[in-house]
């Protein structure tokens, strides 16, 4: 269901805002928002693969590689937020509740996310109180992207639809790459069916509110 939320909000909360706040700037309305979403996600994985490469030749484990995945995951998801919020400040119509929906669902999947770093460190041999503030650790980075966003959205009103397509396209790619696949894994129907539910409510949620 945390996938689905993501990219519905990825829709609702970024892209359409992306593409309204682009119809009023100079170049084709369509422009911004398809070459930051493209820009985001190749970016992340551009980023990840060269942080990944660094690490293998330092000799860091798979257990280092998953914390720097997960953190560099919650960098842009952080940033997310804080270009929600950035919009419910300005007075974007229904910004605030896409916002705080937002938040929610980057928080319920945050939840299995530093998961992932802290049991497969548990499992090496790290006491349970090195493995939880690794965990906690990877979601520092939110807060920070959160705070910096803000503050970029505030100096740069022109950037906001390539920014906030940027930030999409991070949050299809992070879906696509590690969520989707866990959710389908063990139950390809009940999986497909609770991403479905999930992006059904974040819909709703947008909608209605």
């Amino acid at each position: 269901m945390a996938a689905g939320i993501m990219l519905a909000a990825s829709v609702w909360s970024l892209l359409l805002p992306a593409i309204q706040r682009a119809e009023e700037g100079p170049l084709p309305a369509w422009l911004p928002p398809t070459a930051g979403l493209v820009i985001g996600a190749v970016g992340l994985l551009r980023l990840e693969q060269a942080a990944g490469t660094l690490l293998t030749g330092a000799g860091a484990g798979h257990c280092g590689r998953m914390v720097l995945a997960v953190t560099l995951h919650n960098l842009p998801e952080g940033m997310v937020v804080g270009l929600a919020a950035a919009l419910a400040l300005s007075g974007e119509a229904d910004a605030m509740s896409g916002a705080l929906a937002l938040a929610l669902g980057i928080g319920l999947q945050n939840i299995p996310e530093g998961a992932a770093v802290s049991l497969p460190l548990l499992q090496n041999g790290e006491s349970r109180k090195r493995a939880f503030g690794a965990g906690l650790a990877s979601g520092l980075v939110e807060p920070l992207g959160a705070l910096l966003a803000l503050a970029l959205a505030g100096w740069v009103q022109a950037a906001l639809p390539w920014l906030m397509s940027a930030a999409a396209g991070c949050m299809v790619c992070v879906t696509a790459q590690e969520m989707i696949p866990e959710a389908v894994e063990a139950d390809e129907p009940a999986g497909v069916i609770s991403v479905v539910l999930g992006f059904a409510l974040m819909m709703a949620l947008d909608v209605a509110l």
